[in-house]
């Protein structure tokens, strides 16, 4: 608008100084006013021109601004790589419904499980990266390459941002000669590898759990089941000598008396359970192994959507984690608030950074994991 009024300024002034002058003869008057006329509806005709370019910039500036400041314009695909049903299934379940309020869009939940959960990670991967994709996964994520699950990791994507850990606890049937975390454990070195724990699967978080008793020189038989449940229910059968669900499928068991709580496999006991001592009150050396959540769930996107996008959404996970509506039902399912405790970029990232440290080692060290962490970039922690 600027160089339109200073064109029309310039084709006026020249009018002026035409009209202005004096004119040897009567024709001479008449041309110079015509091209003056001229060159006055040509400056017009360029100011017009230049308008509507810059009205068509400032627009395509705007539209350009606006794809990516009004996400979300349309339903929302959340992808949890397991069965329904389980952990993760319900804690994504719950986090969408109260998403949709958040970001005022739908979003359709789908269960892709398979292989640790890395087909449906795969498929969020795949996907376009615009934010229209969402993925909650478990702690499977970190693990992947070392265990040559998938070409996966936590760097293929970006942390919205962490959600809960799930704690384990050890327990033995209801009939168990075991009472206590140290029976257990005397038993164990009493009599080597003939102690068994049930688990569900190599590189799971209870098999994880298993590696930290052998490293601290505990010779345990592992015996690996389909399932957590279907651990469980091997230990309450009598199958199985103990295992390590999660306390968030436990509860009912506790109550029906099924199960024996030995300890919370933590370095603090759990406000609603007090009276389940803590792991390390009993062995103190495994603290180094235990001061971390082995069972963590996190929503993640892929690594390159754009930062507005991630932006937007961070704010609404953000707002949904501290309802109070979230908040019971996290307290109710006695998780650990992991997004409470890890808040910046920098304490999110130093948190997957020594999670996959001392996870990722402790397989590769047992012989579990096949590839070194030091082969994707995992440094092992000192100690």
């Amino acid at each position: 608008m600027k160089k339109k009024l200073a064109i029309i300024l310039s084709a006026v002034m020249a009018l002026s100084m035409s009209a202005c002058s004096v004119s040897t003869s009567s024709k001479t008057t008449e041309t110079t006013a015509a091209e003056t006329t001229a060159a006055a509806a040509e400056a017009e005709t360029e100011a017009a021109e230049s308008e509507a370019e810059e009205t068509e910039a400032e627009a395509a500036e705007t539209e350009a601004a606006q794809s990516e400041t009004d996400y979300p314009n349309k339903p929302i695909n959340m992808i949890i790589p397991y069965a329904a049903g389980g952990t993760t299934d319900v804690y994504g379940r719950t986090l969408a419904a109260q998403l949709e309020k958040e970001l005022g869009q739908s979003i359709t939940v789908t269960n892709q499980g398979g292989a640790s959960g890395s087909i449906g990670s795969q498929y969020v991967k795949d996907q376009a990266s615009d934010g229209y994709t969402l993925l909650v996964c478990a702690e499977t994520m970190g693990t992947y390459r070392v265990m040559d699950t998938a070409d996966l990791g936590y760097d293929d994507f970006t942390v919205i941002s962490p959600l809960v850990g799930d704690p384990k606890v050890i327990v033995v049937g209801k009939d168990s000669p075991y009472d206590t975390l140290e029976d257990l454990l005397n038993a164990i070195s009493e009599n080597p590898g003939k102690i068994t724990m049930a688990h569900s699967g190599p590189g799971g978080s209870g098999h994880n759990q298993g590696l930290v008793l052998s490293a601290l020189g505990y010779d345990v038989a592992m015996t690996s089941f389909d399932s957590g449940n279907a651990a469980l229910l091997g230990v309450i059968g009598g199958q199985v000598d103990f295992t390590n669900p999660n306390i968030s499928t436990l509860g009912s068991y506790i109550e029906s008396g099924d199960v024996k709580c030995l300890a919370v496999f933590a370095s603090e006991r759990m406000e609603a359970y007090p009276d389940i001592p803590a792991f390390t009150e009993t062995v103190p050396e495994a603290e180094k192994y235990v001061n971390i959540p082995y069972t963590v769930l996190s929503l993640l996107v892929n690594n390159d959507v754009p930062q507005e996008v991630v932006d937007v959404l961070k704010k609404a996970t953000a707002n949904v984690l501290a309802s109070d509506e979230w908040t019971q039902f996290a307290t109710d399912n006695c998780a650990d608030k992991l997004y409470e405790k890890y808040t910046t970029d920098e304490e999110i990232q130093d948190f997957y950074d020594r999670w996959q440290s001392i996870v990722c080692w402790l397989q590769y060290d047992n012989g579990v994991a096949p590839n070194s962490p030091e082969d994707y970039g995992i440094a092992r922690i000192e100690e």
